[in-house]
């Protein structure tokens, strides 16, 4: 088993992750950051976080075509739902097997849109 991160490479790492998902405006707040902190000192692992931002990437581009768009993502808050169903601790290990194997890292496809958090 790894170690867990230290408190700041954990939050620049996950904010850096949150920056580079697709259908984000690439942009950290405060909140974000915050929250970031909240979710080290639960000991969220990062890979439960990656896993979160993917899914939910995947369900938002998986909309019928006809679905009314939706708005830029403007906050690491918003994945907090999906992140709670995958933190159950009755989900079945294996489905997060599958959805780790199944869904694409979340990538930004330019990256010159990321601007600097600092």
């Amino acid at each position: 088993m790894t170690a867990f991160p230290e408190r700041h490479d954990y939050i620049e790492r996950l904010l850096d992750l949150y920056r580079r998902t697709p259908e984000t405006t690439g942009v950290v707040r405060r909140a974000d950051r915050r929250l970031a902190g909240q979710l080290y000192d639960r000991r969220v692992p990062l890979e439960l976080l990656d896993l979160a931002l993917r899914l939910t990437i995947a369900r938002r581009q998986l909309r019928p075509p006809d679905a009314q768009p939706l708005t830029t993502i403007r906050s690491l808050h918003y994945f907090l739902p999906v992140l709670d169903e995958l933190a159950d601790p009755t989900i079945d290990p294996d489905y997060l097997d599958y959805l780790r194997h199944r869904l694409t890292p979340t990538q930004r496809t330019s990256p010159d849109r990321i601007p600097s958090h600092r």
